[in-house]
């Protein structure tokens, strides 16, 4: 079983584990040395970011297919690096259709997140995850339940990891006022997402329960920017997820964003609203 953005359970995949991934990074880093090439030098060679060889090489990006092979021969590796990324491992903890976006949003400069179901993943607490995942039908196993949270902490540091990315997040009031877990869980909720609002990376919108004008009632969203300035969406429903990779699709998407903005509550005027929401628990 693994989950996606949202933190919601879904069956059917595993994510590389951190192990293998910094094995293949330091077998790029090496045969990059060996070459006698910086990672400035290096990064016009496979068409990537500076920062993007730089997470591989740290084990914390998965190496895309082109990557591989340009590094391959760019380094004339002797097939090194091609065999060290057939044999990245995998364990459980986020579905395979997710799994694209996740190693994106690892070094996006930008991310976006619009939820209507449930406080995103990213911003959950260890109380509130868990109650999603022992709701989940069908039922998960005690590994299972362990492996997800696993994942979904991993994911978490990105807030604190990240301190140059401008994370947005578009929030409905009702998700808090549903009070998933209980009010206790709620409370520490509460508290958990608004210390994650005072970051200075970090943008946060709630928008009112009463709100005559919506440009996102078509359902949750995430918008990412590149490295290399690329923008990607991601969209997820009951059983699965879709990557857009389309900029007339993109478009769009970034149109309602940017709309919903607008509709939302102000940063001030959110934040004040969750510490009273916070106060009536």
């Amino acid at each position: 079983m693994s989950d996606g953005a949202s933190g919601l359970p879904y069956g059917g995949g595993e994510p590389e584990s951190s192990d293998s991934l910094r094995s293949f990074g330091e077998v790029v880093k090496a045969f990059r040395r060996r070459a006698g090439v910086t990672q400035e030098e290096f990064a016009p060679k496979v068409r990537y970011a500076v920062a993007t060889v730089a997470s591989i090489e740290q084990g914390r990006r998965f190496p895309p297919p082109d990557f591989v092979e340009r590094a391959e021969e760019a380094l004339d590796a002797f097939g090194a690096i091609r065999g060290a990324a057939r044999h990245l491992s995998r364990q459980p903890g986020l579905a395979s259709w997710f799994r694209q976006w996740a190693r994106l949003e690892a070094d996006a400069v930008s991310l976006y997140t619009y939820e209507c179901r449930v406080v995103p993943g990213l911003l959950q607490t260890e109380a509130y995850a868990r109650t999603l995942f022992v709701n989940q039908l069908p039922p998960l196993s005690d590994g299972q339940v362990e492996a997800q949270w696993a994942a979904r902490s991993a994911r978490q540091r990105l807030l604190w990891e990240r301190p140059n990315t401008a994370f947005s997040f578009l929030l409905e009031e009702h998700l808090f006022l549903r009070q998933t877990g209980g009010a206790e869980v709620t409370r520490a909720l509460l508290d958990h997402v608004l210390a994650v609002a005072e970051l200075r990376n970090v943008e946060l919108q709630v928008m009112p329960l009463v709100q005559k004008a919506h440009a996102g009632l078509d359902g949750p969203m995430q918008l990412l920017e590149t490295p290399e300035n690329r923008w990607f969406a991601y969209n997820e429903g009951q059983r699965g997820g879709m990557f857009v990779a389309e900029p007339k699709e993109i478009s769009i998407l970034q149109m309602r964003y940017a709309r919903m903005r607008s509709q939302a509550l102000t940063l001030e005027d959110s934040v004040g609203l969750l510490r009273r929401m916070r106060g009536a628990q």
